[in-house]
């Protein structure tokens, strides 16, 4: 072979391969997904375990628009800056399609506003935070989780018909502690006006001394306690309430204290009888719940929790919402995320078309122990739509005058 004919001859491989390489690439619709996954295993293990059945689940019928679905998984390091940073790599390295993901809520700020700056499609998938929706919400991003005031209005009904007037405080001092407990002391005063608050306490989050809480609220002799604390500093309360006797007679409420996530760590230490939001896993008896049940622990043999169905459903919803769109462009994800419906383990959902928030609901019923470890038995699911504020609310603080 001359020199010139082998020269073409590599030429033309090296050409056939890039040509498959695009062929390839092509054939792949890529998601970019950053979360905090370092920093909070125990609740991000079960949410991509979430993410990549339902992924399966996609491919398996089909892909997307003709394409195998394909996640790209990032770190943010429970860091806004490099959440921003990892967001940008992703949209111009990656050539990622669309961004989603986050859990904590000042990074999901970040990536909100990431999104009005690039003119991105954002899907937060788990911040609590509603300026994500509300006060910094813009027409670019949509969350899938109840945010922190639908969390709140979730268990008042509740704590209404306990018919307690003297209450106790106690939440994490940043805004998803702040938010919970003003929404909650608003919604009480509506049902039941002759309440009273009668101690607060607001420890650093991360950092709280559960013997000086647990006195402090003692010596306020309440009736009843709302509690917002979760992770650690739950089980530390709860280990020295229990210890030094504060919840002996006395009702508790406690946002997230029934999600798995956090009643593990407690083992038999676990609160029985206070009021939960969470995720009754073993008893929803719905077939849309049956049905994901039986494939997640199938596909992993354990169960699931509820960051598990947020993973989820955030990729099925992605996945309806592209399919309806026909496309990845931003434009005309954005026209079909308004007023999208799609399914999830806990029945319907749909991205309401004022705020861009999901209906996706929320489980309350009672802690119980069993077998040395604590559960949430039973629950009610109250769907997130009876969870909001009113909508001419919402429409000032989405558009402030």
């Amino acid at each position: 072979m001359t020199i010139a004919r082998f020269a073409s001859a590599r030429l033309l491989a090296a050409s056939l391969a890039l040509a498959a390489a695009g062929a390839q690439a092509q054939d792949t619709l890529k998601i970019g997904e950053i979360n905090s996954y370092k920093a909070l295993p125990q609740n991000l293990v079960p949410y991509r375990n979430g993410w990549l059945l339902a992924q399966d689940e996609i491919n398996a019928a089909g892909g997307l628009l003709g394409r195998r679905m394909e996640t790209v998984f990032r770190d943010d390091n429970a860091n806004p800056g490099d959440a921003v940073r990892t967001a940008e790599e992703l949209l111009t390295r990656e050539k990622v399609e669309v961004i989603s993901g986050v859990t904590l809520s000042h990074v999901g700020l970040a990536l909100t506003d990431f999104a009005k700056q690039k003119k991105a499609f954002f899907l937060a998938t788990g911040p609590l935070s509603d300026k994500v929706v509300w006060d910094n919400g813009n027409r670019y991003t949509y969350r899938l989780r109840s945010g922190t005031y639908a969390l709140s209005a979730s268990v008042v009904p509740e704590a209404a018909k306990l018919k307690k007037k003297r209450w106790a405080l106690i939440y994490p001092n940043y805004e998803y502690g702040q938010a919970a407990v003003a929404a909650f002391k608003e919604n009480l005063k509506k049902l039941q006006p002759d309440v009273e608050f009668v101690a607060e306490q607001a420890p650093p989050l991360g950092k709280v001394d559960a013997g000086a809480v647990v006195q402090a609220i003692a010596d306020a002799k309440p009736d009843a306690i709302f509690n917002v604390l979760f992770g650690s500093d739950l089980t530390k309360l709860a280990r020295e309430g229990k210890n030094r006797g504060l919840f002996e007679g006395r009702e508790v409420v406690s946002l997230l204290t029934g999600e798995p996530e956090y009643l593990d760590p407690l083992k038999d230490d676990a609160p029985a009888g206070w009021i939960v939001t969470g995720y009754p896993y073993a008893n929803i008896d719905t077939p849309e719940h049956k049905a994901f049940l039986a494939a997640y622990q199938k596909k992993y043999n354990d169960y699931p929790r509820l960051n598990s169905v947020v993973g989820y459903a955030s990729a099925k919803a992605l996945a309806a919402g592209i399919q309806k769109a026909g496309s990845t462009d931003t434009e005309k994800l954005i026209a079909a995320f308004k007023g999208l419906e799609f399914g999830s383990p806990f029945g319907p959902v749909v991205f309401r078309p004022q705020d861009n928030q999901s209906t996706l609901g929320i489980f309350v019923g009672r802690t119980a122990v069993k077998d040395g470890k604590g559960v949430m038995p039973a629950g009610t699911y109250v769907d997130g739509s009876r969870l909001q504020p009113p909508e001419e609310q919402i429409r000032k603080m989405r558009n402030p005058s």
